[in-house]
């Protein structure tokens, strides 16, 4: 037997759900009769006005004031990855403790996620790691490097291998 709400003609909002539109223009009495709460003529009386920003003519000052900050197209990004993740990610079976963890194998265990092809990983330190593994990403947090140094892995990364901190 269907549930009498599931048909098509049993469908309603929750009570209270919807608010009643304010009825403009219906009488004196109503309290918004005549103009209708818009004041009286002008620009902002009339239909259609968008008027953000505008100043009457004056420059706005949107337009006054200098642009700010610079914005660096050449920038690195990296995708976040948590340790936690990775351990869980182990015990679910997406990835294997015996082979070494790269870029590669965290995308394809669906771990890191992005629409730039050439986004690197950043290893972060939220969660525990109690195996040591091998892992290969372009950049670590040094509380991630300590936390895989204690469980007995290692962790490389290209710009620690160029002697610069990732």
């Amino acid at each position: 037997m269907d549930h009498p709400s599931l048909k098509l003609n049993g469908l309603a909002d929750n009570p209270g759900a919807r608010l009643k539109s304010k009825r403009l223009g219906r009488g004196i009495g109503s309290g918004k009769g005549k103009t209708s709460g818009k004041g009286v003529k002008g620009q902002k009386a009339r239909e259609g006005v968008a008027l953000n920003g505008f100043e009457g003519g004056q420059l706005p000052i949107y337009r006054r004031l200098p642009k700010r900050g610079f914005h660096n197209h050449f920038r690195t990004e990296f995708a976040p990855l948590n340790i936690g993740t990775i351990e869980k990610a182990i015990a679910d079976g997406k990835l294997s403790a015996d082979a070494p963890v790269t870029e590669a194998a965290l995308r394809e265990a669906g771990l890191v996620r992005g629409g730039k092809r050439g986004l690197g990983v950043r290893l972060l330190a939220n969660g525990a790691l109690t195996r040591a593994l091998t892992i290969s990403v372009s950049g670590a947090s040094a509380a991630a490097r300590a936390a895989v140094g204690a469980a007995g892995g290692t962790l490389t990364t290209p710009a620690a291998s160029a002697g610069a901190p990732a």
